[in-house]
């Protein structure tokens, strides 16, 4: 669900594109302004999401169907609806949240500190690579697109094995391969946004909803992670004792 709103426009980018050298004009420095703001804007609502699934535990398949379905509807939206846009960008990222409880409510029981440690970490890994991708003076991540997509499919199939045969080693694999991956997005989104923006695409709602779907994808693979630690850490107490 978090590659679903991914994107892959390879196919309208030219080669001159690739090694434009410009300097980010004032007006798309504007734009990521408003992009990172409403990105802000919508973590907040997830983590309010994330709140009242714990209070009222309202995160499942409906909340799923609401991320997508609002998900949707702001991609097909025309660009003028700028506040219809970000309304239904709040919406969806608070159903996400929700859904996203569901982890936090594990996380909370087993240790409260990994959601800080992994939201941290999450932070500070999304500055860095976002921030490489906005100093880098040639555009040649934008080539990672096309490798970025593939390894999506890698991580469906490897989603598939993990379900049908169980597989501990697959969904290893699964969880470390894709927090590379949506990494690699953080990257290639942020240089994608920059090049829509010097040729005229201005809407920031649609590109946080890209950088959301990065962002959260990165956050919820380390609290994976770092919840898999923990219990294996768990495990090896109880078996010295």
């Amino acid at each position: 669900m978090d590659s679903f709103f991914q994107s892959t426009p390879s196919s309208s980018w030219s080669y001159d594109s690739l090694k434009n050298l410009r300097e980010i004009s004032p007006v798309v420095q504007n734009h990521l302004k408003l992009v990172y703001l409403t990105l802000c804007c919508a973590l907040a609502s997830a983590a309010v999401g994330s709140y009242l699934h714990i209070l009222f535990n309202i995160g499942g398949l409906l909340t799923a169907l609401g991320f997508l379905g609002t998900g949707m509807w702001l991609i097909f939206s025309p660009p003028q609806e700028e506040r219809k846009k970000f309304g239904l960008l709040m919406v969806s990222a608070l159903s996400y949240g929700a859904v996203f409880g569901l982890l936090v409510e594990v996380a909370i029981e087993v240790n409260p500190s990994i959601l800080v440690t992994a939201f941290v970490g999450t932070a500070i890994a999304f500055g860095c690579f976002s921030g490489a991708a906005i100093i880098a003076k040639r555009r040649e991540f934008l080539f990672l697109g096309g490798i970025l997509s593939s390894c999506l499919t890698i991580l469906l199939w490897l989603g598939i094995a993990t379900i049908i045969f169980g597989s501990s080693l697959a969904y290893t694999v699964e969880l470390y391969f894709g927090l590379v991956v949506f990494l690699g997005y953080i990257v290639f989104d942020t240089q994608y946004i920059i090049e829509r923006g010097h040729n005229g695409d201005l809407d920031y709602v649609q590109h946080a909803l890209l950088l959301f779907t990065d962002f959260v994808a990165v956050f919820a693979r380390i609290v994976e992670i770092m919840l898999r630690k923990e219990e294996n850490e768990r495990k090896k107490k109880k078996r010295s004792s």
